[in-house]
């Protein structure tokens, strides 16, 4: 069957890459195509600038999993493609991959070529008889969805905007390793949390209201602190998870956290004393 598809690496699969889909979906049905997304293994600047490590707001395989949500998804290798000009590309996708219209968002650029301009690749198309389809911003509210404006969210504690612009609550995935048992020794035992890769982002040091997911089934909510617990004099950043009422062995096993809400900055305090009454506060902010 022929397809319409849409081209992009889609990090976050966030709002605004949804509603392309959407779109994409849209004329996939009033035209009688099968509506395809074409997206990238690897982050496109991590193949073309080797010592660049992404930060991201999902990893490959929670990306895979957002997009089979949305479309058939075709995953290729950017170090096999990025040096293909917009119509070398163009003729690909044609040829091997059946399609006839392309969909673009309204930033979007491909090609070592760099076709900066919308009548650019129309009139490349038109060479293959593939359509070019240029969409416009997708605006939620006052804010321009963006994963740049997602990651500064994050990078600034903003969570609630951060999820707002995602559509989802943002995750963040790891192995629980032993820690120093602080956390224990005050009465507030925590799963200290070794993230999957150093190429998903991390918000900024604080503590959060979370919820948490192991082995997939939905645990409860906690409270989770990111920085390098300055009342025990650490240098290293840490990821300590304490869920209220839960007891049980969490070393060596998978968690999932998801980011609900920022309650404080990070602090450094006098006595341990205060550290445990502070986070008996900090408790009275899970729901």
């Amino acid at each position: 069957m022929r397809k319409i598809a849409t081209i992009g690496f889609f990090d976050g699969v966030h709002k605004g890459h949804r509603f392309l889909f959407s779109r994409l979906r849209q004329e996939a049905y009033k035209r009688s195509l099968e509506p395809l997304i074409v997206t990238f293994d690897h982050h496109p600047r991590s193949v073309l600038q080797t010592d660049y490590v992404p930060q991201l707001l999902t990893l490959p395989d929670e990306r895979k999993a957002l997009l089979a949500n949305e479309a058939k998804t075709v995953f290729l290798s950017f170090e096999d493609v990025h040096t293909l000009t917009a119509a070398e590309f163009i003729k690909i996708l044609h040829e091997e991959y059946d399609v006839d219209v392309l969909m673009m968002g309204y930033d979007h650029q491909f090609g070592s070529d760099r076709l900066r301009h919308p009548q650019d690749y129309r009139r490349v198309g038109a060479e293959y008889e593939v359509e070019i389809i240029t969409m416009g911003e997708f605006i939620d509210g006052e804010w321009h969805v963006s994963s740049t404006e997602i990651r500064q969210a994050l990078e600034n504690g903003n969570i609630a905007l951060a999820n707002e612009l995602l559509g989802y609550p943002y995750q963040l995935s790891g192995t629980v390793v032993h820690g120093n048992g602080i956390g224990r020794q005050i009465g507030f035992p925590t799963a200290n949390i070794c993230p999957d890769s150093n190429e998903k982002i991390i918000p900024k040091n604080g503590v959060f209201v979370v919820s948490t997911i192991l082995h997939g089934i939905g645990l409860t909510r906690g409270i989770l602190n990111i920085g390098t617990n300055p009342t025990v004099g650490n240098t290293n950043r840490t990821i300590e998870l304490h869920i209220p009422g839960f007891h049980g062995d969490l070393y060596g096993q998978s968690l999932v956290v998801c980011f609900e809400r920022f309650v404080r900055e990070e602090k450094k305090f006098d006595t341990l004393e205060d550290l445990r009454r502070q986070i008996k506060d900090d408790l009275a902010e899970v729901p």
